[in-house]
């Protein structure tokens, strides 16, 4: 079954959406819960990125369907760690405080990033793992997998901060609260088309991989082209997503647990 693009497709799909509510739904339990429980769900998720790594390691040979399928979930396991890790506010960076205001453009980059510096120097450090480990290997897929997320995430972050007219600041958990204070809501710049057009070729990419993959009559490649396409276009709707007026946040609005309230007797 797991061998049908079409069901490649629709996992991908799914996997995007549950993954995604999962992460949300954990950090603001968290969030009810005290900042210690931020620090014990980073803790007690590690497994998840031991599983991702030995993952790796067991497809690297291995070009069938399942192991590209194990590969593209090592590589997803991974990724979903270090998100936790930053959405917890464990791995961030060494500013935690909001933008000061009227910063020079340089300045305000500077401290930007020094929001995020740990989270992305951990994210390019196991990317640089996975390119070598990679290297003459028959199953590139977690590598390929792991580079397409970090470029999303890359460039979603850099329209946030340069200007977008759509952002969405109700999921972010209290230990990224400040964040919210370097994103430009406005007018998109010049990067916005740049990064969606490059989003798009990744998407025509894949796809002409996934063609030529068919003509070869390789299933291994026809999965894991399938589940790239559908992740790269996932990663140009959620680019779309910060300029169209889509209520995106209803995906996963259910799955975020509900304000405490207090109740008093009388």
């Amino acid at each position: 079954m797991f061998e049908t693009p079409l069901i490649a497709a629709l996992v991908a799909l799914f996997l995007w959406w549950f993954a995604t509510g999962v992460l949300l739904w954990r950090v603001h339990s968290a969030d009810r819960a005290g900042p210690g429980s931020h620090v014990w769900s980073v803790i007690l998720s590690l497994p998840l990125f031991a599983a991702g790594v030995l993952g790796v390691n067991a497809t690297l040979m291995d070009p069938s369907p399942q192991g590209v399928w194990f590969a593209f979930l090592s590589a997803l396991a991974l990724w979903g760690w270090v998100e936790l890790a930053f959405l917890s506010g464990v791995i961030t960076g060494p500013n935690t405080r909001p933008c000061a205001p009227g910063l020079a453009p340089e300045a305000r980059f500077w401290s930007a990033f020094g929001t995020v510096a740990w989270h992305e120097l951990l994210l390019a450090a196991i990317l640089l793992a996975l390119a070598v480990a990679s290297f003459g290997a028959e199953n590139a897929f977690a590598l390929w997998t792991f580079a397409l997320l970090f470029g999303a995430r890359v460039s979603a972050k850099l329209n946030l901060f340069l200007g977008v007219p759509r952002i969405n600041t109700d999921f972010l958990p209290k230990p990224l609260a400040h964040l919210s204070s370097y994103f430009r809501q406005g007018p998109v710049s010049g990067f916005f088309p740049l990064s969606v057009t490059l989003l798009a070729l990744a998407v025509g990419c894949f796809l002409e991989r996934l063609w030529r993959a068919h003509q070869a009559a390789d299933d291994g490649a026809i999965i894991g082209f399938t589940l790239l396409s559908m992740l790269s276009a996932l990663a140009l709707l959620e680019h779309w997503f910060m300029v169209w007026r889509v209520r995106d946040d209803k995906l996963w609005r259910w799955m975020i647990p509900a304000p405490a309230t207090n109740k008093h007797k009388t």
